[in-house]
């Protein structure tokens, strides 16, 4: 049985507190590198940007200065621990808590919706992308960072193996083929970044 948002809301308001430290060689050395290389997509027409998952405030460093950025999370303590790192830095951004499957803005309301490790957390992945797509704006982009199931044989059985185990302790999939649901949306083309890897896709779609 898969877990529910609820579910999975409480893993990550557990895990608040402590998720950049559980995360922290990971980030140093592989994702902060790539969450720059994302953002840099971004040019100067995108003024209203919504940033998905906003966890911890991971991608603060790299929000441009000439955007309005709304930033959302379904998980109330993981906004907690963003607003902290708002407060401290004195940064303008609208935290709200929200659920990607169910995003309360206006159709077309978006230049730029981004999102870096999130949808290995949402329950219905196809129905929040079909959300991203809905609230982007025509000719907008979303841009996506992702781990994702392996394309071997070896090391997707092992991650389908240990997939299980490790929704039970922080709420993620390791074994999501994210970049066919970004493919099931109606966008007008779907890239793959070339310097995206086996399991870790950089992927930018045009509405």
């Amino acid at each position: 049985m898969k877990p529910t948002t609820d579910v999975i809301k409480k893993r990550y308001d557990r895990i608040a507190p402590y998720f950049e430290l559980i995360e922290a060689m990971m980030e140093g050395l592989f994702f902060r590198r790539l969450r720059k290389q994302l953002w840099e997509k971004i040019d100067d027409t995108s003024l209203h940007i919504l940033e998905v998952g906003v966890g911890t405030g991971k991608n603060f460093p790299f929000y441009p200065a000439f955007a309005q950025i709304t930033a959302i999370d379904f998980s109330p303590n993981m906004l907690k621990q963003a607003q902290l790192k708002c407060d401290k830095q004195h940064l303008q951004i609208n935290l709200e808590e929200m659920d990607v499957q169910q995003l309360y803005f206006a159709d077309n309301s978006f230049d730029t919706v981004i999102a870096t490790c999130v949808f290995c957390s949402v329950p219905m992945p196809l129905k929040g992308l079909k959300e991203l797509y809905r609230v982007c704006k025509p000719g907008g982009q979303v841009l996506l960072l992702e781990h994702v199931l392996s394309s071997y044989s070896v090391p997707a059985l092992i991650m389908n193996c240990l997939n299980p185990l490790i929704v039970r302790l922080v709420g993620a999939n390791i074994n999501r083929d994210t970049l066919k649901h970004v493919k099931s949306c109606p966008f007008q083309w779907v890239r793959v970044d070339e310097r995206s890897c086996d399991i870790i896709k950089l992927i930018e779609a045009r509405k």
